[in-house]
């Protein structure tokens, strides 16, 4: 399915040498897509390829020590180069001409280290050869086993989505190619009481393939639970309390609070500020936050979409805020070498500076310790979606269950649905127990503002703070 990245690849680097002889740096991002999805509700059977990742493409990059220029196509030939070669020479002069007047931000030429890599994700099971029938087969059981569970079981839905992809990089001193498929799943239950109704979500991910499919069964009982509890839930009284995070809603605090905070291509805008506090206590000493590949969920990759190798990036070491994460430019801007988070939407979007696998690192206690340290609090579960302001380090999120602890025990009520907010380094300060594993989840995407979609995972142990609800 991929080989068109092997027929190309000679041309593309004929298109790279011939660049070179007009710029300083030039660069090819070759992409190779392939995604399906199935789901099963009562509107019945759907099988779709949806573009999740925007397509099979290529975009050429280059600078000329002034500016950059991209230019993005869905088909190539090497008849093609002299009018890429045009292109991309009249969208750099029209950038110029555009400019007249005004004090152009420097556009330092990326650094161009040798490097090459061929390295693929593994894959239990591939979607495809499992096939449409065996899916939706899989898909329709789970249906049937949640609306079977209680009789106020309303309805219920299960879906789950493939990407694999192939992803070439070329420049002057680098041939990268990578192969790496992800697989998200969930299972949603609607349950009712006259005219109330409470739905509840159970998401799950993979940095592999159909294997995600043997974890939903027990996700399905969790599920419907959840859903029947819900239609007793109250509202919450508004007040700070201590609070127990499961593993998701850390991911959310971490993904939101800290994750767009700290990309580094807000500090060149000078629209965060994480950026006045690099080197300073902005968390307690329990809180060590890491972005990268180190750990296997859906935003792993060996490198990004600049041809920066991918790692480990430490963000926060034991409370003190050490960098941030950063694409290449933004990295030449400020001085900094890039942490390898470069990531385009599509190949005919561009690259900004993005999240991949967030988490904060696990402590030394149980959940069942944090649960009984708390006098008069709430484990919080199951986010629902949250939103951040890296200027002002503020944050709201949305959580759809709290359960009311009472000196160390939980009572059995259950709150929701709960908004979350605060000011970052208040919240994160009051972080006094983390439990010892961290737990990633990798369903969602994230958006850069309101659009630039790229998959995420984040995560965390089961993390106590003081938080105030409402």
């Amino acid at each position: 399915m991929f080989e068109i990245i092997d027929r190309v690849k000679p041309g593309l680097q004929k298109l790279i040498a011939g660049l070179r002889e007009a710029y300083p740096y030039a660069s090819v991002l070759a992409v190779a897509d392939d995604c399906r999805a199935w789901g099963i509700s009562r509107s019945g059977v759907s099988i779709a390829a949806p573009r999740m990742g925007g397509g099979t493409g290529f975009v050429v990059r280059v600078f000329d020590g002034v500016g950059c220029a991209e230019y993005s196509f869905n088909e190539f030939a090497e008849e093609k180069i002299p009018e890429i070669r045009e292109v991309l020479a009249r969208r750099l002069a029209e950038q110029g001409e555009a400019l007249e007047g005004f004090e152009a931000l420097p556009t330092p030429i990326p650094a161009d280290e040798p490097a090459v890599l061929k390295k693929a994700g593994a894959c239990r099971v591939h979607p495809r050869e499992l096939g449409d029938e065996a899916i939706v087969k899989k898909l329709t059981a789970l249906r049937e086993k949640a609306l079977g569970m209680d009789e106020r079981v309303l309805d219920a839905q299960a879906q789950v989505a493939y990407r694999s992809c192939r992803k070439l990089f070329l420049s002057e001193n680098r041939d990268l190619d990578q192969t790496v498929m992800w697989t998200t799943a969930s299972v949603v239950a609607m349950a009712n009481r006259g005219q109330e109704i409470k739905m509840a979500y159970h998401p799950f991910s993979v940095l592999g393939g159909a294997e995600v499919l043997d974890d939903m069964d027990a996700g399905v009982e969790k599920v419907v639970r959840n859903a029947l509890e819900l239609l007793d839930s109250q509202p919450i009284t508004p007040g700070e309390y201590e609070c127990v995070c499961d593993p998701d809603t850390t991911g959310m605090i971490v993904h939101e609070a800290f994750g767009h905070g700290v990309e580094m291509d807000m500090f060149v805008k000078d629209r965060a500020l994480a950026r006045e506090f690099v080197g300073e206590y902005v968390a307690s000493p329990l809180v060590t936050m890491h972005d990268g590949s180190a750990v296997e969920q859906t935003a792993t990759m060996f490198f990004d979409d600049e041809g920066t190798l991918t790692g480990d990036t430490i963000i926060i070491d034991r409370g003190v805020l050490k960098t941030g994460m950063c694409d290449a430019l933004s990295a030449a801007r400020l001085g900094v070498a890039p942490t390898g988070n470069g990531r385009r939407e599509s190949y005919e979007r561009k690259a900004y500076t993005r999240m991949t696998n967030t988490y904060f690192q696990g402590g030394d206690v149980t959940p069942e310790e944090m649960i009984a340290s708390v006098k008069d609090g709430f484990l919080l579960e199951a986010p629902s979606s949250g939103m951040e302001d890296p200027k002002n380090w503020g944050i709201q999120c949305m959580v759809t269950t709290a359960r009311e602890i009472k000196d160390g025990k939980l009572t059995g009520k259950i709150f929701s649905p709960i908004v979350l907010t605060g000011y970052v380094p208040d919240l994160l300060k009051s972080v006094t127990m983390m439990s010892k594993t961290p737990e990633l989840s990798g369903s969602g995407f994230c958006g850069k503002g309101y659009k630039e979609w790229v998959k995420v995972s984040d995560g965390g142990p089961y993390m106590k703070a003081r938080i105030r609800l409402g």
